[in-house]
């Protein structure tokens, strides 16, 4: 039996004792191979080290046992050199670890229930654009606690990855931004009546899009200037088709008319500053500008969660309400610890720690046990997570 930290761990090696958290939670039971899933789950729930059986990485052919001695034992005969160990193939270490969801009963399972939340959106943004109000909120934070609830943070942000690959849409997209702004406000240890806000804050935000021309919304060149008007104003149209809707809350209305607005005054529609932005307005605009950028574009590949907060910080994190990106981002980063990465030169290493004061470039172990710090190293940061 071996004793290592998660950043020592091989997918397929054997558990000599079942992992729990310090809660007493199982996260994986005596005698299972591990896999990269749940290696990467150690990190968000702080295992500092696992039990492995010695001879689950390089076994070894195993020898007829020797005859037992007679009572007159004759010399024993010269041992023999023992086979070489069977090795493994090289995994390919280049696969994203989204990638390598798409293979498990796990994605199909968050596959169908996301499919069920897109068709009832699409249900309810169209009945209220025709004026029927007939559906039930209840239900909408139903299925969408359903699916936050059945991933850790990790699984969850890479599932989202993965299906904003497959699908842009504006129910894709609100459906993700209502995940993450329930996530966020989990973070931020709020109840479960400001839990069931964000999320119908952010299942809403963006129906206003449903009144601008497809052809402008998919458009894959630049936008004239009359283009870009046009789409900035869904705010405006999204708070007015919200009006409609009886008894909806004021702050849902909010989330629609502000998040894109900025707490430095340099968002639209009304340049909005600090305490004038609608707190959940705030957190939605947060999980808004995540989701964007994590999605494939005409011009450019998704953006993985570590250039993700690069991005923030380089934008300037003043433009968001300090203590939620903050929490956000620091999150965010910490889930990924221990994972593998790709950086920018082209080497590949596990993320071992992250810079608080610069959670973008945290430091890199590479297979040979040398040591990059990221924030000392100008020019070289993540790019892909393995």
């Amino acid at each position: 039996m071996r004793k290592l930290p998660p950043r020592k761990l091989e997918e397929g090696m054997i558990l000599a004792r079942e992992i729990t958290t310090k809660h007493g939670q199982i996260i994986a039971e005596k005698g299972a191979a591990l896999t990269d899933m749940q290696i990467a789950r150690l990190s968000f729930y702080k295992i500092d080290f696992v039990y492995v059986e010695d001879d689950d990485w390089e076994p070894e052919e195993q020898e007829a046992p020797a005859p037992e001695p007679e009572e007159t034992p004759e010399p024993e005969p010269a041992p023999e050199p023992k086979p070489a160990p069977v090795q493994r193939e090289p995994k390919n270490e280049t696969i994203p670890y989204s990638q390598k969801l798409k293979g498990t009963s796990e994605y199909q399972k968050f596959q169908l229930d996301y499919s069920k939340c897109i068709a009832l959106m699409t249900r309810v943004f169209n009945g209220i654009v025709t004026g029927d109000y007939s559906f039930s909120k209840s239900e909408i934070i139903s299925e969408v606690d359903n699916l936050v609830n059945q991933k850790t943070t990790l699984d969850l942000f890479d599932m989202l990855h993965t299906f904003r690959s497959m699908d842009d849409s504006v129910y894709a997209h609100s459906l993700n931004v209502c995940m993450i702004a329930r996530s966020i406000g989990k973070w931020l240890k709020m109840g479960r009546d400001g839990l069931d806000l964000l999320t119908l804050a952010g299942w809403f935000h963006d129906i206003g899009k449903l009144q601008i021309p497809e052809e402008i919304l998919n458009k894959t060149g630049n936008l004239t200037d009359e283009e870009f008007a046009m789409i900035r104003e869904h705010p405006l149209k999204g708070r007015k088709l919200l009006n409609n809707v009886p008894g909806m809350d004021e702050r849902i209305k909010a989330a629609a008319l502000q998040h894109h607005e900025r707490f430095d005054g340099s968002g639209y529609p009304r340049g909005l500053q600090g305490d004038e932005i609608d707190q959940t307005a705030a957190i939605v605009a947060i999980a808004d500008v995540y989701d964007a950028m994590t999605a494939a574009r005409a011009y450019r590949q998704p953006k993985c969660a570590f250039q993700v907060i690069e991005a923030f910080e380089d934008d300037g994190l003043q433009k968001y309400d300090p203590k939620i990106i903050m929490t956000f981002l620091d999150r965010i980063a910490s889930s990924y610890q221990n994972n593998r990465v790709v950086l920018s030169d082209g080497r590949s290493g596990r993320v071992i720690y992250i810079n608080k004061s610069r959670l973008s470039k945290p430091m890199v172990q590479f297979d040979d046990g040398s040591v990059t710090d990221l924030s000392h190293t100008p020019g070289l940061s993540i790019t892909s997570i393995i």
